[in-house]
């Protein structure tokens, strides 16, 4: 499957890209991030964006439903930005502490350390898992 990010045609500047919901879309979803931040110049948010993006793809591969998710990079502001994942539960993520052997647990402890907040907005058919990365100064999260 051939995917390409759309841009937003209304609202804020913003891209989203549909993709399969298997191991493989992390490296997708982080080629679009890093492809979305460098059009719009932000190469300081990229690093951290494609660790954020890879967490959130894996964990909707592993815990959501459905077929595909998708992927958005809003711009909320000069230098931030919103990335998301929505997909077709609604079961919340929550934080757990991982053991020093545990090979896998550790998705949101990576998102808390990169990004400056988090949440879950919840649709009718599941949930948008987001995560806000740049500078705040005087910038709205949502």
């Amino acid at each position: 499957m051939t995917a390409t990010a759309r841009p937003s045609a209304v609202g804020r500047p913003a891209y989203s890209q549909s993709l399969p919901r298997e191991p493989q879309s992390a490296a997708l979803a982080r080629r679009m991030v890093r492809t979305v931040l460098d059009t719009w110049r932000l190469p300081q948010l990229v690093g951290e964006a494609e660790h954020v993006v890879a967490e959130l793809v894996s964990n909707a591969v592993d815990h959501a439903r459905g077929r595909y998710l998708r992927v958005t990079v809003t711009r909320i502001g000069e230098c931030r930005v919103r990335i998301a994942v929505i997909d077709k539960s609604h079961d919340k993520p929550e934080p757990k502490t991982a053991l020093s052997t545990d090979e896998r647990g550790r998705g949101l402890a990576v998102i808390e350390a990169f990004a400056q907040g988090w949440g879950v907005d919840t649709l009718q058919w599941g949930k948008r898992v987001w995560a806000v990365l740049g500078d705040r100064v005087g910038e709205d999260e949502r």
